[in-house]
């Protein structure tokens, strides 16, 4: 089954754990199709600890077991005497390591020298804490060694990042997702994609080295194939908003898309 939206499903922010690492892969095999071939699509790790301070953070990464308790949740059991109900167990677990992966172009003849890096962001490099400190520092690490940087915004959640920094947009470019890619050669220029909730979203360029010409990546086509694999149809409710809910315009054009589908 496809996504009922043409373009980014709003949806997929429930599962972007998944979803993440879905899109990672299918960009490396689809960059890996048309890279140069001395230039080869690397997936990489960072991995760092979470922590609940901070402001609008963002939990449910930190719940990672539940169980039942010893009777079904809600039946009565005796104790002294007493009917009391059976608690549903939740561990939350606020010091265990995420792992979020990302994409590297490397050049194999030279000890594989970083050409590109990509980025898809996660809520937790758009929230203050640990992770998005080492992410910042990573893409301040990358601009230093004059690395071509792709960063690919399609969750609305947290404060957005733009060219490895946060910066203020002008109301009339925030549009619901966004893509920045910086260019080794330049210091202060910025290529920007702005990506509307309402239409397919576009193949974007990607940058190599200054002798190379760019390559495409096909964002709709990852969305679809994620999606497609996922099976996520079998877990939403369109009949519910998503989360985070959408500005009051696209809450409207979303219901009457949802709508004509018969999924509302």
């Amino acid at each position: 089954m496809a996504s009922p939206f043409p373009g980014m499903d709003p949806y997929l922010e429930r599962f972007w754990s998944d979803v993440h690492a879905r899109l990672v892969t299918y960009a490396c095999d689809q960059l890996q199709e048309r890279l140069p071939s001395d230039l080869i699509a690397r997936m990489q790790e960072r991995i760092y600890v979470e922590t609940p301070e901070g402001p609008g953070r963002s939990m449910h990464p930190d719940v990672r077991v539940v169980e039942q308790g010893r009777g079904q949740t809600g039946m009565a059991t005796a104790l002294n005497g007493i009917a009391v109900a059976e608690p549903e167990i939740v561990v939350v677990s606020s010091d265990e390591p995420i792992t979020e992966t990302y994409l590297e172009i490397v050049e194999a003849r030279s000890g594989h020298r970083v050409i590109t890096g990509i980025e898809f962001l996660s809520p937790t490099n758009k929230t203050p804490g640990p992770g998005q400190e080492l992410y910042l520092q990573k893409e301040k690490e990358l601009r230093q060694a004059r690395v071509n940087l792709v960063e690919i915004d399609l969750v609305r959640s947290g404060r957005r990042i733009l060219g490895g920094a946060l910066h203020p947009l002008p109301d009339s470019q925030k549009t619901a997702y966004v893509v920045c890619v910086r260019r080794a050669r330049e210091t202060n220029q910025y290529e920007v994609y702005w990506l509307s909730l309402r239409e397919r979203l576009n193949a974007i360029r990607i940058p190599l080295r200054e002798s190379d010409a760019d390559v495409a990546l096909d964002l709709q086509a990852l969305i679809d194939q994620a999606y497609r694999h996922g099976r996520y149809e079998q877990e939403f409710d369109y009949r519910q908003p998503p989360e985070p809910p959408l500005n009051a315009e696209d809450a409207a054009w979303a219901d009457e898309l949802l709508r004509s589908r018969g999924l509302r």
